[in-house]
């Protein structure tokens, strides 16, 4: 016997055979393996249950061997009731058969990952990862994670990546791929596409005039009306601020075709627009302007379509807004031109190019009184550059706020060197002052110390505005005036009766002077309406104590209906004198209306 084994007993020393003890030590530690078996799968067991994971057991037909209370709670279902059930009840569209094939090759493999939802007993949905694992010949462990969350927020965070938060709509990243596939499409298809870029009018005296939260009201509103006029297939996009695209795609091949499908929509969104628009308690209408860039099989980027079409919607604002304008060549030349003209204009700035021309402003008797300043630029190449070629540029670039300060330190300048000599000392010069420059937080600061550092009179100096400030913070701008009034400068109110004149408004305003707009004058001899307007206007200032000037005074019988016979205070144009360099402007001072 080569195996023996001694065993101590009670009662003596035994010895068995070999075999015998052999089995029994088997025995035992097959049992000990088994316990520690049932023990680590109940602590499994009991870790699974313990997180937020779900888990399964499956045989290799997708029946359920076992489940826990995780996913029990995920889907809203009983033990009971899962384990009766198929892994198909759950699945959105999966099958018994696809099913099966899957456990199948997951047995071979040895496990899958995936994601996917599962049907709730609410009728909800939940996201999960699912991870799939063979164990046994015939049985796979699930464990199924609930994503539900972090599937929202990567929603939520392409959201917001992608699309407007105020309007919905798609952002400016997102039409730029839209745009993309268009003019690949376009290109691919032959067929023509369009972009629309649609600018609304006026949008910025909303803001000023009635708050940010009804701009953005009338913004969503927008955005659902334009929306709704498109296509399937089209896409309408926030720019940004008030501006929006629509891009079009599959129009006719044939670019006439085309060309009036896009006219045919475009006219359905002006007239959508040009409705009334309910702003909580307030009922408001607005315009918009539109440009378009047609697109077929060329060499277009869209970089190219974008600015074709914006400035198509430029040439709309320009041609009196609430209209549509193609782009054409001629559209780029012209900017191209302007982009050349706004380099110029910052360089003279910097090189002193510009200069000061003085108009003559006369009493009845054809006495010079004072003056109105107005800049002009002597352009290197271009010669002599007048005002409405390059001030309108200036602001919209913003240089009109350098501009118009060096017109009022010039013009200060000025009344200083009249100081000097009796016969100009008692001489006033008007200024023209922006909108964007009475709008600056410092603009009462601006102008004490020009003053200051020149050393001019303020009652010398007489600063002229607009109607169109009355539509911005009215409360500030007589804040303003007030505040300059008490340093003795006095204003005038240019072109009266052409904008957003308000007698309410014209009560509170401190200023000293009306100027009779120059469409009045003009048309003053030949119709009865526009004389009428103008005695209407003397009449008025002499009521509230205010100095008239008459300008655009180009005729003598307009000149007498408005000094002899409506006895107007001052005059000013052509007739009188033209704009002129100063030392022109000391010849007619000196001689008198023959020095013209």
């Amino acid at each position: 016997m080569p195996w023996v084994s001694v065993l101590g007993v009670a009662g003596g020393i035994s010895i068995v055979s070999a075999e015998v003890v052999l089995n029994a030590l088997l025995g035992v530690w097959i049992a000990v393996l088994l316990v520690m078996r049932m023990r680590q799968s109940r602590h499994a067991e009991r870790a699974i249950e313990s997180v937020g994971s779900g888990y399964w057991v499956l045989d290799a037909r997708g029946e359920f061997i076992d489940v826990n209370a995780a996913y029990c709670r995920m889907v809203g279902y009983t033990r009971k009731q899962i384990l009766s059930m198929h892994i198909a009840d759950f699945e959105a569209v999966a099958t018994r058969d696809g099913i099966r094939a899957q456990i199948e090759r997951i047995l071979l493999n040895g496990q899958e990952r995936f994601e996917t939802r599962h049907k709730k007993r609410n009728g909800g949905w939940v996201e999960l990862e699912v991870t799939v694992t063979a164990v046994a010949k015939h049985q796979v462990i699930v464990y199924l994670r609930d994503i539900s969350e972090r599937k929202k927020a990567a929603i939520e965070i392409n959201q917001l990546a992608l699309f407007d938060p105020l309007t919905g709509l798609p952002n400016r990243r997102l039409l730029q791929d839209r745009i993309e596939q268009a003019l690949h499409n376009a290109s691919r298809s032959k067929h023509h596409g369009a972009l629309l870029f649609i600018d609304l009018d006026h949008f910025k005296t909303l803001n000023d005039t009635l708050g940010h939260a009804k701009g953005d009201d009338l913004l969503r509103q927008v955005a659902q009306r334009l929306s709704s006029c498109l296509r399937e297939g089209d896409t309408v996009a926030r720019f940004g601020g008030d501006e929006f695209v629509v891009v079009l795609a599959r129009l006719s091949v044939d670019a006439g075709d085309a060309a009036a499908e896009v006219k045919s929509i475009s006219t359905k969104i002006l007239t959508l627009l040009a409705r009334t628009f309910e702003l909580g308690d307030i009922d408001h209408t607005t315009t918009a302007s539109i440009g378009i860039s047609l697109f077929s099989n060329n060499a277009l980027s869209l970089e190219d379509v974008l600015k074709q079409a914006d400035l198509a919607m430029y040439k709309s604002k320009a041609a009196g807004r609430n209209g549509l304008h193609f782009f054409d060549p001629a559209m780029q030349v012209a900017i191209e031109a302007r982009m050349a003209l706004e380099s110029d204009l910052r360089s003279a700035l910097r090189e002193q190019q510009l200069v000061l021309y003085y108009q003559p402003q006369t009493t009845p008797d054809r006495r010079i009184r004072g003056a109105e300043a107005l800049v002009r630029w002597q352009h290197p190449k271009l010669g002599l550059v007048l005002p409405n070629q390059f001030i309108p540029l200036a602001e919209e670039s913003g240089m009109v706020l350098q501009l118009g300060l060096w017109v009022l330190e010039t013009a200060c300048r000025q009344l200083v060197q009249w100081a000097t000599t009796a016969r100009t000392a008692d001489l006033e010069l008007a200024v023209n002052v922006s909108v964007r420059q009475l709008q600056q937080a410092d603009f009462v600061e601006q102008v004490l110390s020009a003053l200051l550092r020149t050393g001019a009179n303020p009652r010398r100096l007489k600063l002229e505005l607009t109607e169109s400030v009355l539509v911005s913070n009215i409360e500030d701008v007589i804040a303003k005036m007030t505040a300059l009034k008490a340093h003795g400068v006095s204003f005038s109110l240019d072109d009266f009766g052409t904008g957003y004149s308000s007698l309410a408004y014209l009560s509170r305003l401190p200023i000293d002077q009306l100027k009779i707009d120059r469409s009045f004058v003009a048309q003053m001899v030949s119709s009865e309406n526009a004389e009428s307007i103008c005695v209407a206007v003397i009449s008025l200032a002499r009521s509230l104590n205010l100095t008239v000037v008459a300008e655009g005074v180009e005729t003598e019988a307009q000149f007498d209906l408005l000094t002899r016979v409506h006895q107007c205070e001052y005059v000013q144009g052509y007739l009188l004198g033209r704009p002129c360099p100063i030392a022109e402007f000391d010849a007619l001072l000196a001689y008198g209306p023959e020095a013209r």
